[in-house]
């Protein structure tokens, strides 16, 4: 039987955080941003395993994933804390050595964003063909989203959800749906498993705007207006993916009860 250091391969991992230089800082980074690496890893397999619960109709385990889905990603949100802890002299100090590195690089980010619904083709064309980033965002690109998978574990429960949202071209991102919201507004109305399977995806929604806010002002915090590693545009790029809904049917329903 291996031992917990063998399972976990832990000479591995603790060799995997290689400071360029001696800044002091540098180690924090790269930390944070591996171990970021590692959670959004958990995040697509607990979300996948979901899809999986919505097509076999399992109300008690998809809340409980959903449960934890949602837990994981507070905790996302709340490291964004430990980055802030670095000044940004700290950040200066060693940002050079990032030459063309950026977070926008993050092909498992972008695999999140697409389950999600926010898919762009653009996103699948920046990576190179035959890496395995793109094969993976490619299956990602033609797969069903969360909110398709949602959709028709709505139907199976037996409510009429509109043709054209259950047979949508899912590589299209996720449009709001005068219809569904009607579907929406009686799962509400008649069944509380399902409605608190609703709400979850309205935290789900909320968490990921959170986490973007919370980006865009560690951004702001650390370097500014200045133009972001890899040539990006930095916090003024993140300012314009703010305020946008993933389950847009979700929130419009709020004014109709």
């Amino acid at each position: 039987m291996p031992t917990y250091w063998e399972y976990l391969k832990l000479d591995e991992l603790l060799d995997l955080q290689q400071r360029l230089g001696e800044e002091h800082d540098e180690m924090l980074f790269i930390v944070i941003h591996q171990s970021y690496e590692l959670w959004f890893k958990e995040m697509l397999h607990e979300i996948d395993y979901m899809q999986q619960l919505m097509e076999k109709a399992d109300v008690p385990r998809v809340s409980h994933t959903f449960k934890r889905i949602l837990t994981v990603l507070k905790m996302m949100v709340a490291k964004i804390d430990i980055l802030e802890t670095m000044t940004p002299l700290e950040f200066l100090a060693f940002r050079e050595r990032l030459e063309s590195g950026s977070g926008f690089q993050s092909a498992q980010f972008r695999e999140l964003e697409f389950v999600l619904g926010h898919k762009r083709r653009k996103a699948v064309d920046h990576y190179a063909a035959g890496t395995p980033a793109r094969e993976r965002l490619e299956k990602r690109y033609a797969a069903p989203t969360l909110w398709d998978s949602f959709a028709h574990f709505i139907a199976r429960s037996g409510f009429n959800v509109p043709a054209d949202v259950l047979k949508r071209d899912v590589t299209q991102p996720v449009a709001a749906n005068p219809e569904m919201q009607k579907t929406l507004i009686e799962v509400y109305r008649r069944d509380p498993a399902l409605a608190n399977l609703c709400e979850r995806m309205v935290d789900l929604d909320e968490g990921i705007q959170e986490w973007r806010y919370r980006h865009v002002k560690m951004v702001q915090r650390t370097i500014g207006t200045k133009m972001g590693t890899g040539g990006s545009a930095g916090a003024e790029y993140l300012a314009t993916t703010l305020m946008k809904p993933l389950f847009a049917d979700l929130w419009e329903i709020r004014t109709s009860f």
